[in-house]
Formats: structure tokens, C-alpha cells, sequence
């Protein structure tokens, strides 16, 4: 018996895998040149796939059945040869038999390649050795496959390739396609959820003429007509207040955000995220809000809330913690800003744990710089951090006990900032000092600092009620309920340095 090899081995040299090409393409001008063009077939009907038949292989049995699929392996035995076909639920093994297929067919057969797409039509059995198997009556070739596939034992094992040729990769690898099913899931549960709690789905502009909306450095593009200088959104926030003000309760976005920044296992320059915003709702209605929706995604995963990232248990199920950056900051360093109310009193502590006081000029500051460089990482299980200062969220509302921090928290999980949410900011002449304030740190230098948005400011004008404001970042969210340790396992096609 002789198993055909997937693709030549990993140390084949290139002039073996020069020649497996060659002879794919001398097959494809043979079938050609004989009338039979293998990418000509327009419609090919199934009537089951490869989990079902086997999901329900006893009442199956002898059932004729029609599958397609991608040829992935085959063991040619003389006059009859064992394949297994892969389709979007799995592998099946099929059976050939030179008597059956007839003499010209099976020969046909055997000149196949695996990568090919084929149609089987046969009746459904089980072997000795227990394998659900169908016994073809018919084959057809459906696409020629012109490039071989990686040798099925090692798979795609570049992990630079992996995400360059991830269409491949959805071939070799039945566990990655399942994280993109997974994906889908997600952001399905997201949305029924928040449909049904009374959410209107909206799309605001990807181009902008204003790049408001977070903190970040966005990509720049040109608009010729207009001869204008536009960016790509990071952020729909200010649309999606507008439409606030302009009288819905309760908006979303869910899609793409591009943020011109460094890449690594956390960051994508294109990522996706989901922003809402409730009228008459506050931070606190967030965190009740950012729960719900986890618990929402988990059932429709038909998970308990338990589990297992990178070695490490998160528990999702329970109350997730509560605490102030204050609180939290004192927890970890002993540091009490509430006594140490001044940056003079700030720094020397800050010095002493080794904080790089760059750019702190101010109590806030100060305060953010410690929980930035020094806590974040203990934030493991599920936990919300509240009350930030007001110098790093200029978007958000003030507190009433504390004008020098503001009613926003950010959610971590396993060291991870995971989402955002305010009481949102809805005092035009508040919001126009702070963007006068984000101007001067442009004007300085921070490519990072918000631009001015003076129609935000006049439709804050018209005035916004309260409102609540959230967001949650998609993709490391399937990260964690997938496992995944790199955002580029989670992003079909991340991006990626063009190969010169």
C-alpha cells in the first residue's frame, strides 16, 4: 500500500518543490488540451457534510449521499484506494474502487492531486476498523490545485506565513478556522444582545476631518476632489454623541478602528471594536452593561464563565472587582494619594519605586503615571479600575466629590486594558477647555493628544443629556475566549510587512 505525502517534506530543496509544480501545471494543460477545463464547473449541489454523515452515521448507513470538498490525503492500493475529502465541518473518509468508479474514472482518479477540489457521490458505510467511509459512485474534479500543499504532519510552521497565507493555514489547521467560527459567534451574541436590550445599530464615518474621539496617532489620507486631508477613524465616539444629542437613547457601533501605532502581540493598526452610548445612564450602568454583555457572549459560547487563558484561570463567572485608582494604587504600593495631594509630594515616592516621571507635571499625572507603569500588571482576574484623573480623559465627566478625577474606568483581564467607558462629558464649555488643552499638547509635540472638534462642541451646545458611553475591544476579547496568545491568531488577515 502507498500513502501519497501531502507536499514534500520541510528540508525538501526548492528544486524538488519546483518540480511538484511543474508537474501540477503539465496536468492542468493535459486536461486542457483534452477538452476538460477543471474550473469549469458553475454549480455543484451537496446534500450533507462531512460532521452530519458521521454525527449520524447509523441512520445514515447505506444512504446515498453527495459531498465536496478538498482532497487532503490518499493511499492508492492497486484497483481500489482510500481518500479523505475536507469540507467546512471536517474530513470523511471515501472509498474508490476501480470496478465501481469504472476503469477510466478510477484511472483519472489516480492522477489527481491532494489540494484538489472534488465532488463524491456514494453510499455511506462503516469499516473494520470503524471509520466512517463512503463508498464512491461517482467522482468529479471541481478545481485543480496548481501548488502543493505543506506536509500534513507539520502543517504551515512559519509563523510569519501562517498569518500571510492564512488561507492555507484555514486549510491545514481545522482549530484556527474553529477560532474564526468562535469570532463570529462573539460578535453575533454582542449584537442580539445589544439589540434586544433596545440598541440601534449605526455606521458613522470611517474618514474623518477631525481624528477625535481617543488618544491616539491616526493614518492620514488625501481626498483629491476636495483636495483635503482626511483620517482614518480611531474612534466613532463624537458621531455616535451626536446622534445622542440629536434624540436616540441608545446607539452602537460595532467595526474597524485604525490607530497609526507599534505592533505586537496586544496591537493591530486595524482593530475592531463595538462603542455604545445610553442617555440618562453612567459609568456605573457600564460596569453592569460590560458584565451583561460577557455573560451574553459566554452562554452563546455555552461556557460557565471558568476558564483557562495561557495557564492561567479567570474566573468570569463572579462579581468582578470594583476599585478606584486611588485604592487600587495604595493596595499594590502602600502609595495614599489622597494624602500625597500635591505632584511636589508626588515625585519623590515615585522615584523611589521607580517610576519614570517624564512628562509628570501635575497630581494626576502623577497618579496615572504609578497605576500605569506599576499596577496594570497585577490586574489578572476580571477587575474594573474607576475614577481617573482628569488630565488623561479629556472626554469624560467630573467627579462631584473630586474635580480632579472623572467618572471613567477601564476593565482589565489577565493584565489587559479590555474596554473603556465614561459618565460622558456633556458641558460644552468644559469640553471646549479640554480640547484647548489637547490642542497645546499637539502644539507641543504629543501626536498622541485629541484634536479639537468645534461642531462636537456645538452640538454639545444643543445639549446631551447624561450618558453613559462604552467600549470594548473585539479582538482581544475572542483572544482571551479563544485562547489565543497574539492578536494576529484573532484577525483573519493581520496586517503585515509586504515581502520585497
Amino acid at each position: 500500500m502507498k500513502e501519497e505525502r501531502t507536499t514534500p517534506a520541510a528540508d525538501t530543496p526548492q528544486q524538488d518543490y519546483n518540480e511538484v509544480v511543474r508537474v501540477r501545471r503539465e496536468k492542468l494543460a493535459a486536461l486542457a488540451a483534452e477538452g476538460r477545463n477543471p474550473y469549469e464547473t458553475v454549480r455543484f449541489e451537496r446534500t450533507a457534510y462531512a460532521s452530519e454523515i458521521k454525527t449520524d452515521v447509523e441512520k445514515r448507513l447505506n444512504e446515498t449521499v453527495v459531498i465536496a470538498g478538498r482532497l487532503m490525503s490518499r493511499r492508492i492500493m492497486g484497483k481500489a484506494s482510500f481518500a479523505h475529502v475536507a469540507d467546512k465541518s471536517g474530513s470523511i473518509q471515501i472509498y474508490c474502487k476501480r470496478d465501481v468508479l469504472g476503469e477510466d474514472a478510477y484511472a483519472e482518479f489516480k492522477k489527481w492531486d491532494i489540494g484538489d477540489i472534488v465532488g463524491v457521490t456514494g453510499t455511506v458505510f462503516v469499516t473494520h476498523m470503524g471509520e466512517t467511509t463512503i463508498n464512491a459512485s461517482e467522482i468529479v474534479l471541481l478545481s485543480k490545485s496548481l501548488l502543493p500543499l505543506p506536509e500534513k504532519f507539520h502543517g504551515l510552521q512559519d509563523v510569519d506565513m501562517r498569518y500571510r497565507q492564512r488561507y492555507v493555514d484555514l486549510i491545514m489547521s481545522p482549530d484556527v478556522k474553529e477560532t474564526f467560527v468562535r469570532r463570529g459567534k462573539i460578535i453575533s451574541a454582542i449584537r442580539n444582545y445589544l439589540d434586544g436590550l433596545g440598541y440601534v445599530e449605526v455606521e458613522t464615518p470611517i474618514l474623518n476631518t477631525v481624528a477625535g474621539g481617543a488618544a491616539a496617532k491616526p493614518f492620514v489620507t488625501h481626498h483629491n476632489t476636495l483636495d483635503l486631508d482626511m483620517y482614518m477613524r480611531i474612534a466613532p465616539e463624537l458621531y455616535l454623541k451626536r446622534l445622542i444629542v440629536g434624540g436616540f437613547d441608545k446607539v452602537y457601533e460595532l467595526g474597524r478602528m485604525f490607530r497609526n501605532e507599534g505592533m505586537d502581540t496586544k496591537h493591530n493598526p486595524e482593530f475592531t471594536m463595538v462603542e455604545l452610548y445610553q442617555a440618562y445612564s453612567d459609568y456605573h450602568d457600564m460596569m453592569d452593561l460590560t458584565e451583561a454583555i460577557f455573560r451574553a457572549v459566554l452562554d452563546a459560547l455555552g461556557s460557565d464563565g471558568h476558564i483557562v487563558y495561557q495557564g492561567t484561570e479567570i474566573d468570569l463567572a463572579s462579581p468582578w472587582k470594583r476599585i478606584s485608582m486611588i485604592d487600587v494604587v495604595k493596595e499594590h504600593t502602600g502609595l495614599d494619594f489622597n494624602e500625597i495631594d500635591t505632584v511636589e509630594k508626588a515625585l519623590p515616592e515615585l522615584r523611589r519605586l521607580g517610576v519614570d516621571t517624564t512628562n509628570v507635571d501635575c497630581w494626576g499625572r502623577a497618579l496615572y503615571a504609578v497605576y500605569d507603569q506599576k499596577i496594570e500588571e497585577h490586574l489578572i482576574q476580571p477587575t474594573f479600575v474607576y475614577d481617573y484623573p482628569i488630565e488623561v480623559s479629556p472626554l469624560a465627566k467630573r467627579k462631584k466629590s473630586d474635580p480632579r478625577l472623572t467618572e471613567r474606568f477601564e476593565f482589565f483581564i489577565y493584565a489587559r486594558e479590555m474596554g473603556n467607558a465614561y459618565s460622558e462629558l456633556n458641558d460644552p464649555v468644559d469640553q471646549k477647555n479640554r480640547f484647548d488643552a489637547q490642542a497645546r499638547l499637539r502644539d507641543g509635540g504629543d501626536e498622541e493628544a485629541q484634536m479639537s472638534d468645534s461642531d462636537f462642541v456645538t452640538a454639545l451646545e444643543y445639549g446631551m443629556p447624561p450618558t453613559g458611553g462604552l467600549g470594548i475591544g473585539i479582538d482581544r476579547l475572542v483572544m482571551l475566549l479563544t485562547d489565543a496568545p497574539s492578536i494576529r491568531d484573532v484577525i483573519l488577515f493581520p496586517t503585515m510587512k509586504p515581502i520585497r
